[in-house]
């Protein structure tokens, strides 16, 4: 693919922000990087590591500008990488106007929906910061930041309506370890990105419980068909599900050792609290915030979703894991 010379930047500075900057910095001469932690900006400029996140990843810090101030970063660039975690992206975004995001391509790396406004990101982008719909792209898929530090094989997808703008954003993407296919399904990818951190944590929760293989075989199996009527519910476009960035996704998200929402679930089901539960792990799953948020529009819909309900009724309404899923499980064929 052709190489574009835009000026980049990346918006975000945990786990997958740092792998996408490796990734990028394969494409792109120079590359812009907004992180929120003063820490993580002294880190990156003294020895070319986060300090908090894939710290054995090394940066050539003579290519990467770092600052803590967002607006002076997104002034700069042409091309704007957003992979800030749901829940903070609105305060993330205060004192940016609509007008400073005018005239640039954007990319949601984000799985993940805004809390506030019960939003996936590009809709959000779309109808509050005003986002033209042919310059605003997805990027997802099957992808733990800790296999792209290690340089293993990834398979992710671009997604946008307008098919010029997913084939410029594969080409930042596009490199020995990272294969780039193509999509215009941008809000169905999001709406998959997002429910299935909540079916990663059903697994954890029943892993937590002592729940076997064969039972989390058939937990996903249901999970996928649910995401199926959800999706054709809200975002309703031909799609196959069976493809990487919805199955794999889900797939990977459920089973990784790197999945932090399968490890939230796993001290849910052990009996941790949820409040102990985030403390611990030092690091948002997004399942926790995705679950509340998809409930909410699963009820406006009224679409029957019973492992959603589960987790929902598990995080949000405090009742008992062990009692939660021996009803589910009565529910599976």
């Amino acid at each position: 693919m052709e190489v574009k010379k835009k000026n980049i930047a990346v918006i975000g500075g945990g786990s997958w922000a740092t792998a996408i900057v490796k990734i990028l910095l394969h494409n792109v001469d120079h590359l812009y990087w907004w992180v929120r932690e003063p820490e993580i900006k002294r880190g990156i400029e003294t020895n070319g590591v986060n300090p908090l996140y894939l710290s054995s990843v090394e940066f050539p810090i003579q290519r990467l500008t770092v600052s803590n101030d967002i607006k002076e970063i997104i002034s700069k660039v042409e091309v704007l990488v957003f992979v800030i975690p749901s829940a903070f992206f609105k305060v993330a975004l205060q004192g940016i106007k609509p007008e400073d995001l005018q005239g640039k391509d954007i990319c949601s790396a984000i799985k993940g929906i805004i809390p506030e406004t019960n939003q996936v990101v590009g809709t959000f982008l779309q109808e509050v910061m005003q986002v033209d719909l042919n310059r605003l792209s997805v990027i997802s898929g099957p992808s733990h930041a800790e296999e792209i530090a290690l340089g293993r094989l990834t398979y992710l997808t671009s997604a946008s309506q307008n098919e010029g703008m997913a084939r410029r954003m594969a080409s930042y993407f596009d490199c020995s370890y990272v294969r780039t296919r193509l999509s215009e399904d941008v809000f169905g990818i999001e709406y998959a990105a997002v429910i299935k951190n909540v079916y990663a944590l059903a697994v954890g929760i029943s892993k937590g419980l002592g729940y076997g293989d064969n039972f989390s075989a058939v937990l996903v199996s249901n999970a996928l068909e649910e995401m199926k009527v959800f999706l054709e519910r809200v975002y309703p476009i031909d799609r196959n599900l069976s493809t990487s960035v919805y199955l794999g996704d889900l797939l990977v998200t459920s089973y990784s050792q790197f999945s932090r929402n399968r490890t939230f679930g796993n001290m849910i089901g052990q009996g941790y609290s949820v409040k102990s539960t985030i403390l611990e792990m030092k690091m948002v799953a997004e399942g926790y915030y995705a679950s509340l948020s998809v409930h909410k529009i699963k009820e406006e819909m009224h679409i029957n979703m019973p492992i959603l309900e589960a987790v929902y009724d598990i995080l949000y309404n405090h009742q008992s894991p062990s009692q939660v899923f021996s009803i589910l499980e009565t529910k599976f064929e």
